[in-house]
């Protein structure tokens, strides 16, 4: 995608319309070009008004991601604990383009380090179950942090519990105190999904592996991108009324899970029992899971600490661990 695209967006994102005579100055292009860009900018989903006489604007702001500005979590620390970090304009998910530079060895990680992919349009999000995250160009917040785990996939259970713990903890420091969790893997508020985490592994199963933790979090949604949606959802601008800086929530988010990484590793997943307990959506509700095939009613008991969910059923207290499982509240009847 041509350098240009980004600053047009940014100059356009100011409200204001701007005739294509001014644009083609500013960016020392022809105003056929610039008619060429916003076709590009419209084919990404972004809404332009286009007047005859008076130009381009775009109605809704749209704040691109800054590597300068992420990188600064950095600083912090004298680890020097970032040891890649890419922002793409688009791709088919940022957990599919890690696992490629890992696969084909343009990415070897070093220990006690992270890798950081951004994108600011996934053109074939990954989730549980086969789904596919939506992705409107420049909305939400398309992340993958890959990192070393030397005990194999053994030990990477309940990781994804503690990830979702760290995006509450990211909510919280920017005002947002009513998110829960629900197990495997989503964030929600009102009811309604407001994250989703995907952790996958490639290397040695048994071994040294690398770990991908991919995160997806609606910041603002336009209705018509989120029609194949499956499930009720929610976005940060409908939470909070306000346009999210995705620089500062990414930002937040990467400095909260390397913190309950940390926090994992030393302590495991009895560190966290209460904290989940306490965002657990779930908590003391009837349930019902569902796997291919078959279903399953019971009462959600929290997790145990290896971040199975702990089910009450008639035949007495079971431990059912992740994989492709569905899990929603049980209707009354």
């Amino acid at each position: 995608m041509s350098d240009l695209l980004r600053p047009l967006i940014h100059t356009l994102s100011d409200g204001q319309f701007h005739s294509g005579t001014e644009l083609g100055k500013t960016f020392a292009i022809s105003r056929a070009a610039v008619w060429k860009y916003i076709q590009k900018m419209n084919d990404l989903g972004l809404e332009i008004h286009s007047v005859r006489g008076k130009g381009y604007r775009m109605p809704q702001p749209v704040g691109l991601l800054d590597d300068s500005v992420i990188a600064s979590l950095d600083t912090e620390s004298d680890a020097g604990i970032l040891q890649h970090l890419e922002i793409l304009d688009s791709t088919d998910s940022t957990n599919s383009h890690a696992m490629r530079c890992l696969q084909q060895g343009n990415l070897v990680m070093e220990n006690g380090r992270y890798a950081v992919f951004l994108a600011e349009q996934q053109t074939r999000g990954k989730g549980r179950r086969g789904r596919q995250w939506v992705s409107p160009y420049g909305r939400n917040v398309y992340l993958t942090l890959v990192r070393l785990v030397d005990a194999g996939a053994t030990g990477t259970e309940g990781m994804s519990l503690v990830v979702g713990l760290a995006v509450i903890r990211a909510l919280k420091h920017l005002g947002v105190h009513h998110a829960g969790v629900k197990w495997p893997n989503d964030v929600v508020c009102e009811g309604k999904k407001l994250a989703g985490i995907l952790l996958e592994i490639t290397g040695d199963v048994t071994g040294v592996c690398q770990l991908l933790i991919g995160i997806g979090i609606n910041t603002r949604c336009p209705p018509e991108s989120m029609d194949g949606v499956d499930q009720p959802w929610t976005d940060l601008y409908q939470l909070t009324g306000q346009e999210t800086d995705r620089n500062q929530l990414v930002t937040r988010v990467i400095t909260e899970v390397m913190a309950v990484m940390a926090e994992f590793e030393h302590s495991g997943m009895a560190a966290f029992l209460e904290e989940w307990k306490r965002h657990d959506v779930m908590y003391g509700k009837q349930v019902e899971l569902t796997t291919a095939g078959s279903s399953r009613t019971g009462r959600a008991l929290g997790i145990a600490e290896t971040g199975a969910l702990v089910l009450e059923t008639a035949e007495g207290q079971i431990l059912v661990s992740g994989g492709e499982i569905s899990l929603r509240e049980k209707s009354a009847s």
